[in-house]
């Protein structure tokens, strides 16, 4: 009996249609099926359908490592609240579940804090990635509606850290500030937490 390198129902350098099947269809998608997904790739869940994030680099990783930690400095020591980092899932309303990059909650709000997602969070950071127009306006529409009161958008392209709080009188966020090198950029939820630009931006910077 000859072994085939080529398992059955399947031509070489196609998908691996069998193990798709194992999944629901597009659309078809429910809470729970997102929830117990497994893996190590940034997936998100909207209506019924998966969105599969493109991995993150080197350098982008080092931005959020540097942001995340920043945060937690500032925040564990006086008790302020929790400070995670993606992958976790944000479930920003029913149905529709989000990764920012940095997340964080007060601590009167760790009620909110499951095992497996939150829902919502006090502070997102997105370090923008390839896919510009899902964190520059998709996920700054959608965090704003779901009522997160303060989202950071850190441009490494433009070298911008731009701080969004929400209106109180709209569910869509004003502009706090945009801090450039030289500047620090500001959180007003978090009164006294600031982050230097030239040093953000600094982490970009493979060491040599």
């Amino acid at each position: 009996m000859s072994l085939s390198s080529t398992p059955p129902n399947t031509t070489a350098g196609e998908p691996a249609w069998d193990v798709a099947r194992l999944f629901p269809a597009q659309g078809h998608w429910s809470e729970q099926d997102y929830l117990h997904l497994g893996g190590n790739r940034l997936v998100e869940f909207a209506d019924g359908h998966i969105e599969v994030l493109p991995m993150p680099t080197m350098l982008h990783q080092l931005m959020v490592a540097f942001l995340h930690e920043a945060l937690m400095a500032f925040a564990s020591p006086r008790h302020l609240g929790t400070t995670l980092f993606a992958p976790f899932a944000v479930r920003i309303r029913a149905g529709k579940y989000r990764e920012p990059d940095v997340l964080f909650m007060l601590a009167r709000h760790a009620d909110r804090m499951g095992e497996q997602f939150w829902d919502g969070a006090d502070l997102v950071m997105e370090v923008e990635s390839e896919d510009r127009h899902h964190d520059l306006e998709t996920k700054r529409l959608e965090y704003a509606r779901a009522g997160i009161p303060e989202c950071w958008i850190v441009d490494p392209l433009m070298k911008t850290i731009t701080v969004l709080v929400l209106d109180a009188d709209a569910d869509s966020y004003a502009v706090h500030g945009t801090f450039t090198p030289g500047q620090a950029a500001t959180s007003r939820l978090l009164p006294g937490f600031s982050v230097a630009a030239d040093e953000a931006f600094e982490a970009f910077v493979p060491p040599q």
